[in-house]
């Protein structure tokens, strides 16, 4: 059977388990395949080498094409390979030993210590806005929490007395963070403004008095960085990479740190070490009086 019609049948035996995203990527990867397949004479599975596919990643990389994009694809192509290993197309699975690309890590792009200050600082007002968005940010900053975990803090999730709130994490994950001493300041100059306005039990609430929604941070925090002449643009994950960058820059264990985020995995965490390396290295270029580059 020719490849073009192994891929209908793959595609038609998942079309009621998989979403329909999944599927139509899967039938645009696979048929990408077999397009380069054809133009090399090649068109019946049973003759197709791991030689071919690893040609063919190679390929890809060369067009430009991101590690993480090539490693979707191949994943695709492995659940392929071995659903014409289980119709007996082919003898056996040729992409078994066939590795994935490793993933390049992009370095978390963060704000200096000095540079939150300024951020959080500059939101010195006495107004409803000002007061939550003050609060808001600090909180995320103070806990490393992500955006999605602030917003969905109920009043009831957190004591001020002892400085912590309950998280609900990914995947259902539940943990506990610290608030330092200025987020707590914050926190409880703005309760008494949302007690005003408030209408459900949502910690951060809007002027109409209901939950802020992730979209809404990230709107709050482009306009901040925007009031403040200077200040780098980060997203709002850059406070919670800030957060991470500036534990490690001051001492923390890596452990540590990955338990205050939530990281199922340490390998997760540990992109912040490269962030604290170059930190360290540009404070060591620039007190050490013999380390002056030539």
């Amino acid at each position: 059977m020719a490849l073009e019609e192994w891929i209908v049948r793959f595609v038609g035996e998942f079309r009621a388990r998989w979403s329909p995203n999944t599927l139509q990527a899967y039938e645009r990867d696979l048929k990408q395949l077999c397009a380069w397949l054809a133009r090399r004479g090649i068109t019946d599975v049973a003759v197709l080498s791991t030689r071919e596919i690893r040609t063919f990643i190679a390929d890809k990389l060369a067009e430009g094409k991101s590690k993480a994009s090539v490693s979707r694809q191949l994943s695709c192509y492995r659940s392929f390979f071995a659903f014409l290993e289980r119709e007996g197309a082919i003898e056996r699975d040729i992409l078994q030993l066939l590795t994935l690309p490793k993933r390049d890590k992009p370095v978390p792009k963060y704000l200096y210590q000095e540079e939150v200050s300024q951020l959080l600082d500059h939101i010195d007002g006495r107004d409803f806005a000002s007061l939550r968005d003050r609060a808001l940010l600090e909180c995320i900053y103070a806990s490393g929490v992500r955006v999605s975990e602030c917003v969905s803090i109920d009043i009831g999730d957190f004591s001020l007395s002892d400085g912590y709130a309950y998280i609900m994490g990914k995947g259902g994950k539940e943990r506990y963070v610290l608030l330092g001493s200025k987020a707590i300041a914050a926190l409880q100059r703005y309760l008494d403004a949302r007690g005003t306005v408030a209408t459900c039990s949502a910690l951060f609430v809007n002027q109409r008095g209901t939950r802020l929604s992730d979209r809404s941070v990230r709107r709050i925090l482009d306009q901040r960085l925007r009031e403040v002449p200077g200040l780098r643009h980060i997203h709002v994950h850059g406070l919670r990479h800030s957060f991470a960058t500036h534990l490690l820059d001051g001492g923390a264990d890596l452990r540590s740190v990955q338990e205050l985020l939530g990281h199922a995995s340490l390998s997760s965490t540990q992109i912040y070490t490269h962030t604290s390396r170059e930190r360290l290295t540009k404070v060591y270029l620039e007190a050490h009086p013999r380390a002056e580059l030539k």
